[in-house]
């Protein structure tokens, strides 16, 4: 006899064939992006994460994640959660209460490592820079010098308002005159443009899967460097976390322990996701991402719409266009996707609506789709613009720029 339920009632459930929409959504949001069929394919494997296959695989997705950083560290972890828990990673493990950070807030994004720094009791100092604008150098030197911190953070690429802080390579050498720790988000500019960890003297960059590196959303990736990981060993305060416990988890990615039962579908999809950042090469990926978004940013100007920030601080990766008056981020997103099946992305507090160029979404044919998209629906909602002047610039930009040798489909 069937035991029966105690007064909860089953509930009637949607599969999700009748939730999903009939016609696939393009995705060319701030993330996640749309995945190869390779990497799709990897994440649905499933094996044992104490086995030795499993070793091997991450052994060689450490290796993989090493040429994507430019580092030589040894010291690469992965995260079972989003890269904002590769960022908690960071802070947990590198601060102690009442150590010094100095945040440099350009936008949303920025701002995180603040909050998180501020859960573990550190002593929180933050540089606001105006939300167009990259860090000016000059400004850090000047705070850095009254803070003296430990650590001092910043995002590479601002998604929330699409800026990039170009001066990342003199930032990082000043916070070194200082002996500060270089914390840097690359969430977003990973694979999409240059980072090179070990020239620039970062410390520890953090990344998600489901942007530049084109995985599934949930597993991240954090790299920190032996001084990084010298100040981690001697931390004197016992640790607050015990899954972000970089100690810990230091015996399953790189001594083949147990930590808690990893993510293997994700690893798996990670792993393909950066053999396919590897086989392209960074310098061909690089200007693939270089001219798709250069030939975009051309398109939605030929349109007669403004990009948000000016071009020697304007990130290539999202791009921010500044939203016509009587209108609003809300509207322009549902029209586009429900009529044009192409999803876009809003923002955090700017008046902008955003087009993410980040691994899968830097091809050509999406680019078409989503300009002609994003054209179309600025005129079905009542904004003059120019169509075919805009799929002509774009088409201009992509025939004067090099197409990349080497493409991974």
């Amino acid at each position: 006899m069937m035991t029966p339920s105690r007064g909860i009632p089953r509930p009637q459930i949607q599969s999700l064939d009748d939730i999903l929409p009939h016609e696939p959504l393009l995705m060319m949001g701030a993330g996640p992006v749309p995945i190869p069929e390779r990497v799709a394919k990897a994440n649905s494997v499933v094996i044992n994460h104490l086995g030795s296959t499993m070793a091997k695989v991450i052994d060689q997705v450490k290796s993989m994640s090493r040429y994507v950083f430019q580092t030589q560290s040894k010291w690469v972890l992965g995260v079972a959660g989003p890269a904002s828990a590769a960022m908690e990673m960071a802070a947990v493990n590198l601060l102690e209460p009442g150590d010094k950070i100095l945040c440099i807030n350009n936008g949303f994004f920025s701002h995180r490592m603040a909050e998180l720094s501020q859960r573990v009791k550190a002593d929180v100092h933050e540089l606001h820079v105006p939300v167009t604008e990259s860090a000016d150098p000059n400004r850090v030197r000047e705070a850095l010098a009254k803070v003296r911190p430990k650590v001092l953070s910043l995002v590479q690429g601002e998604t929330s308002n699409t800026v990039c802080n170009r001066f990342l390579p003199e930032i990082a050498a000043i916070a070194k005159e200082f002996g500060c720790l270089v914390v840097v988000d690359a969430v977003c500019t990973l694979s999409t443009m240059p980072l090179y960890m070990d020239e620039w003297g970062v410390d520890v960059v953090i990344t998600g899967g489901q942007k530049g590196l084109s995985s599934i959303p949930g597993v991240s990736l954090v790299a920190f460097s032996n001084e990084a990981w010298e100040t981690i060993s001697n931390r004197k305060t016992p640790l607050s976390h015990w899954c972000f416990d970089a100690k810990l988890a230091e015996n399953f990615w790189h001594r083949d322990g147990y930590h808690y039962t990893a993510p293997v579908s994700g690893i798996m999809a990670l792993h393909e996701a950066l053999k396919i950042v590897c086989d392209e090469t960074l310098e061909q990926r690089f200007a693939r991402h270089l001219r798709c978004s250069k030939a975009l940013q051309a398109g939605i100007e030929g349109l007669g719409l403004e990009l948000f920030i000016g071009n020697e601080d304007r990130l290539n990766s999202v791009v921010g266009i500044t939203i016509p008056k009587g209108l609003e981020a809300k509207q322009i997103c549902h029209h586009i996707s429900q009529v044009y099946r192409v999803e876009i992305a809003g923002s955090f507090g700017q008046p902008i609506v955003r087009i993410g160029q980040m691994g899968e979404q830097c091809r050509e044919h999406n680019l078409f789709r989503t300009l002609h998209a994003l054209g179309s629906t600025m005129r079905d909602l009542g904004v003059k613009v120019d169509q075919p002047n805009g799929m002509a610039a774009m088409e201009a930009s992509l025939q004067s720029l090099p197409r990349p040798i080497h493409q991974v489909a």
